[in-house]
């Protein structure tokens, strides 16, 4: 069974930074992305930002200039530098692992809470 487990979240004032950290465990194989979404109360869950074993990235074009997402595939954990936060980017923020195939794997984390506030 995989496990994620993140951490790094809490209380940022606007326009400070945060760095969030997501580590996988258990039997992880193939070719797989790691990814960060987020969901504000009353509001759906959305993309962050992802990134595969190959490296490529993709984000949302609200977090574009000032998140990035990087991984380190030996100890299977993904990681998200935040910076210039704003009230906006406050909501619980869930790690995510899937295989790049249809049908294959598909965890999440159980969330972290980043509050943004002064």
């Amino acid at each position: 069974q995989v496990q994620l487990v993140e951490s790094g979240g809490g209380l940022v004032q606007p326009g400070g930074s945060l760095r969030l950290s997501c580590a996988a465990s258990g039997r992880i194989f193939g070719s797989n992305a790691m990814g960060w979404y987020r969901q504000a109360p009353g509001k759906e869950r959305e993309l962050v930002a992802t990134i595969t074993s190959g490296t490529r990235t993709d984000y949302a074009d609200s977090v574009k200039g000032r998140f990035i997402i990087s991984r380190d595939n030996a100890k299977n954990t993904v990681y998200l530098q935040m910076t210039s936060l704003n009230s906006e980017d406050t909501a619980v923020y869930y790690c995510r692992l899937r295989a790049t195939w249809a049908y294959g794997y598909d965890y999440w984390g159980q969330g972290t809470q980043v509050n943004v506030s002064s």
